[in-house]
């Protein structure tokens, strides 16, 4: 959840409901698809919370060819190479984060004085290579489109050490970069904040700020219905977690999402 947990669950939904799709479908052209579903979500309420809470997300997807609408992702287009490298383009959205307690994205009652940060439109780029069939390693950079909230980046590599017809379990180790504008926006406080919340100032400095490691069992019941259990651990460096509402520098979450696709 260090990117918030929306965004960051939407990522491991993709991975689990991917791979199952993959095992179901192992055509080179498949056929336009679409998948609905629910998901349960049990995590921190915000990067570095103490304080949990469950969330329900809808799940959608619909794909023809290189092109997929996801409410995980946005609008995108994706194009593969025969050597495995593969680039991924979307426009999407980020939800942003309360100064309260909320349903359906991060926030906090403990945050009031900080003032919310905007829900934004965004765009994200990633660029990647599948070195094996069970091997893939990525980079990905989110710029927001209607407001200043700074870039994120994430590397990550993902590892499938079991795959059958039915079930398939993949593990995903990523490192979480940010600039500057990012970093404050989710772990700064500054002199207003502080005055509004007894928080002390402090300005977070850019660069690399966390770790993320979700490991997803996903399982194919028939050819459309599917399920994926995935369990989550965060961990933020110094540079995010010596901020003062930061309370926890590590976290955990669970994931239970339910999928029909046609």
């Amino acid at each position: 959840m260090i990117t918030g947990k929306i965004q960051l669950h939407m990522v491991c939904f993709s991975l689990g409901l991917s791979a199952a799709a993959a095992v179901a479908d192992d055509s080179a052209t498949p056929a336009p698809s679409v998948t609905l579903g629910m998901a349960g979500i049990y995590a921190p309420r915000y990067s570095g919370a103490d304080k949990r809470h469950w969330q329900l997300m809808p799940l959608i997807q619909t794909r023809d060819g290189a092109f997929f609408l996801d409410t995980q992702k946005g609008i995108g287009y994706d194009l593969q190479a025969d050597n495995g490298l593969y680039l991924e383009h979307t426009l999407g959205y980020g939800l942003g984060r309360a100064d309260k307690n909320s349903a359906w994205r991060d926030g906090d009652d403990r945050l009031k004085g900080m003032g919310n940060i905007d829900a934004t439109v965004n765009t994200s780029l990633a660029l990647g290579w599948s070195v094996t069939p069970w091997l893939a390693l990525e980079g990905k950079a989110t710029l927001p489109l209607s407001d200043g909230q700074g870039v994120q980046y994430r590397t990550s590599a993902t590892l499938v050490p079991w795959q059958t017809n039915s079930d398939t379990v993949a593990l995903q180790v990523s490192g979480l970069f940010g600039d500057s504008r990012y970093m404050n926006t989710f772990y700064g406080v500054n002199s207003q904040q502080s005055a509004r919340t007894g928080f002390a100032r402090y300005n977070a400095a850019g660069g690399f700020y966390g770790t993320d490691t979700s490991l997803t069992w996903s399982h194919q019941f028939t050819p459309a219905w599917s399920a994926s259990v995935i369990g989550e651990y965060t961990w933020l460096d110094k540079h995010a977690s010596d901020s003062p509402i930061v309370e926890k520098r590590n976290g955990t979450s669970a994931t239970l999402a339910l999928s029909y696709s046609f």
